[in-house]
């Protein structure tokens, strides 16, 4: 694979593009990906406040969408443009996903990790023999398996991955961390679809690419944190073909070679971004509103261009302030 990102390689003043299509809701190897609290943040108090005091909301949905709100922000933004009577379902998606993405950070023995998935594997047995054990998100996630009918599949697979995720060691190859994204967030962009009563193939392959670059750019957005503790998980093969190690990552240097390991890994996101939107006309407009997270990583790639690939740029930890009022944008033109 590195010898591919090398030959595709092209100037440094944009992101690349190249074909890389891969099947929708396909299997994936282990790897590891992290979404740790830095990457989160806060969202603005008049949206908080609008969201979190809405007439009718129970205490278990509004726990719901303060877990999404402080660990997955771009993701608690895109769940508010949503229809309004699938809002919940919707965050309690998310919020299952942070549950089980958080693990990894919250506990410092494997085994404890262990049994913290094993927790929300028998919960997703419970769930759907209607006997969800109290506990706010899994009640939650019962109410939105019960109104939109979700595939049991797609949330067994989420948390498969995240328990190969407790390993710590860093990805093979771009293939690795990409069949890890795979089964993880475009994973949960096929429940969000399913939320939304779309079945379509275009929709699934606009999926399958999106959750492809968000996986990518999570990474990326992580490895500062990952250097701070000591870690890191980027590709090996690329690492490799720049000579870059580990080391050079954890002591922060900004050498030529440690940005061209950053702009290699970022153009395969830009190339699964780009593959998505190639679907535009064939996704069904219902579809729409389940990928508006493309602006959010169009808006760190934009930002890690302009920084020239610095990894540890300042300007890739400060939220957009604009962000919110692209997405409204985005949704209100029916676009992705």
């Amino acid at each position: 694979m590195a010898a591919a990102v090398a030959a595709a390689r092209v100037g440094r003043g944009r992101l690349r593009s190249s074909p890389c299509y891969g099947p929708p809701r396909g299997s994936g190897a282990g790897g590891r990906l992290l979404c740790p609290a830095s990457c989160g943040g806060g969202a603005p108090a008049v949206a908080v406040a609008a969201a979190s005091s809405q007439p009718g909301i129970g205490e278990e949905e509004r726990y719901c969408m303060e877990l999404v709100r402080k660990r997955d922000y771009e993701g608690f933004l895109c769940s508010l443009l949503l229809p309004a009577e699938l809002r919940s379902s919707v965050f309690a998606l998310r919020a299952f996903n942070v549950e089980l993405a958080q693990i990894k950070d919250a506990v410092t023995q494997k085994t404890i990790g262990l049994m913290r998935i094993e927790f929300w594997r028998k919960a997703v047995e419970d769930i759907y023999r209607d006997n969800a054990p109290q506990q706010p998100v899994a009640r939650e996630l019962w109410k939105a398996i019960k109104r939109q009918n979700l595939t049991k599949k797609w949330l067994t697979k989420i948390i498969d991955e995240r328990e190969k995720n407790l390993d710590d060691r860093a990805y093979r190859n771009i293939n690795e961390l990409e069949a890890y994204a795979e089964n993880t967030q475009s994973v949960l962009l096929y429940l969000t679809l399913e939320a939304l009563g779309v079945r379509d193939l275009h929709a699934d392959h606009a999926a399958s690419h999106i959750g492809k670059a968000q996986g990518i750019v999570t990474c990326l957005r992580a490895t500062p944190y990952h250097a701070s503790r000591g870690k890191v998980f980027l590709p090996v093969d690329i690492c490799m073909l720049h000579s870059v190690s580990q080391e050079d990552f954890i002591r922060h240097k900004q050498e030529q070679k440690v940005k061209d390991v950053i702009y290699d890994v970022a153009s395969q996101a830009h190339v699964h971004l780009e593959h998505a939107r190639s679907f535009r006309k064939n996704v069904p407009v219902k579809a729409f509103p389940a990928f508006l997270y493309t602006v959010a990583l169009e808006d760190y790639l934009n930002k890690i261009q302009k920084a020239d690939f610095n990894i540890f740029h300042p300007s890739l930890h400060r939220k957009s302030p604009l962000l919110p009022l692209q997405l409204y944008i985005r949704s209100w033109k029916k676009t992705y």
